[in-house]
């Protein structure tokens, strides 16, 4: 598609795709051609009606208000305060797997994210696998679905009513949480004034929080040692030099990204490489393909965590507006989560046939990796 069709069309579907670097990273950054307003997957653009109100589906400027006060909450210093936090999780669960033989993705990179950003958020820990559960569920779709189906649906009411019940809660007493700092932040609107968020706004951020948080680095850590065992020269350059596991996290984002693509609304007719993208089209960006773009990384289907980072902008986590909100807090969980399973396992075998992929929309990675740990 890159190559021979960089505005790729689907009869069947009716919608477009960009794949080129130079094409995704400028419609990510324009937010009046390509909207966020009517949705973030194909079912939601394509019905041409404007989602629940939440900063994912905002364009500027209501989307820059939200972004500003969850900017106060997201600070650098704020994130890097909970690497103790973040210790813990990893810890518990990799020091609760079988030292032999165990899968990554079940035993361990699915079940410590959504506690990390579940604890952050202030929820009973009783409930976070649960929330991880109804998160696979509200994203999982068979090939060729488009549509949630009802399960999804029902998983993702689940999911808000506990943050909205929780909210109300935690308005009665506050604690030292993200809840509790949603629901006294005060929020600028365009005019000026000052208002709060209520319990429904509140209840949305934290839904998005959470799945955002979880989904990411469940997917990026478990692809880790699946990249690796297709690349153990890279393992052993990692095994040699721990201060380059920055590095690795950002080379295993940018070779294979766990979210793929975002779709857009064009607001207008667009012209592209002599292709006319009408206006109310659901557009792909598909930042997976733009991160292998050859014209602007060198071989880019090398896996290489000495890559130059400066030869483009990765699209891992997004670009522009949208650029993901949690991207300090996923680095540093993956960065955490890779030092310990480089102590884990230093030398170990994936077994390929017990691998198998999620389906799920605008996600991508692995549902299990099984590895034996040689010692």
């Amino acid at each position: 598609m890159r190559e021979e069709a960089p505005v790729y069309y689907n009869a069947e579907y009716d919608f477009y795709a960009l794949t080129r670097h130079e094409d995704v990273s400028a419609a990510l950054k324009d937010f009046d051609t390509y909207s966020s307003a009517y949705g973030i997957d194909l079912s939601m653009v394509r019905s041409g009606q404007r989602p629940p109100q939440s900063i994912i589906f905002m364009d500027p400027p209501e989307h820059r208000n939200m972004r500003s006060l969850l900017n106060k909450v997201f600070t650098p210093r704020a994130i890097q305060s909970q690497r103790q936090l973040v210790i813990e999780k990893v810890e518990k669960y990799l020091n609760a797997a079988d030292p032999v033989q165990f899968d990554v993705v079940q035993d361990f990179s699915g079940p410590f994210p959504v506690e990390v950003i579940t604890t952050m958020l202030g929820v009973p820990q009783k409930h976070a696998q649960q929330i991880r559960l109804w998160i696979d569920e509200s994203l999982h779709r068979e090939p060729g679905q488009v549509d949630m189906g009802e399960q999804g649906m029902q998983a993702t009411v689940n999911i808000a009513m506990l943050y909205y019940d929780l909210v109300k809660r935690r308005r009665e007493e506050l604690h030292d949480d993200l809840l509790s700092r949603l629901i006294t932040a005060e929020l600028e609107r365009e005019d000026g004034t000052k208002a709060t968020l209520d319990d429904i706004e509140i209840a949305g951020f934290a839904t998005l929080l959470g799945g955002a948080g979880a989904e990411t680095v469940t997917k990026l850590v478990g692809s880790a040692p699946v990249i690796f065992a297709q690349n153990p020269a890279q393992w052993h350059t990692l095994l040699d030099d721990r201060d380059k596991i920055p590095a690795a996290v950002e080379e295993l984002l940018r070779y294979e990204p766990p979210s793929q693509y975002q779709v857009r609304r064009s607001m207008k007719d667009v012209h592209l490489h002599g292709v006319t993208i009408p206006a109310g089209k659901p557009v792909f960006l598909i930042n997976g393909a733009a991160n292998r773009d050859p014209r602007v990384w060198t071989d880019p289907d090398d896996f290489d965590i000495d890559r130059d980072p400066h030869e483009a902008t990765n699209l891992g986590f997004g670009y522009g507006v949208h650029s993901c909100l949690g991207a300090a807090l996923a680095r540093l969980e993956s960065a955490v989560a890779l030092e310990k399973l480089i102590e884990f396992m230093p030398n170990y075998e994936v077994d390929w046939a017990g691998c198998t992929r999620v389906h799920m929309q605008n996600v991508t990675g692995w549902r299990n990796v099984p590895v034996r740990v040689l010692r």
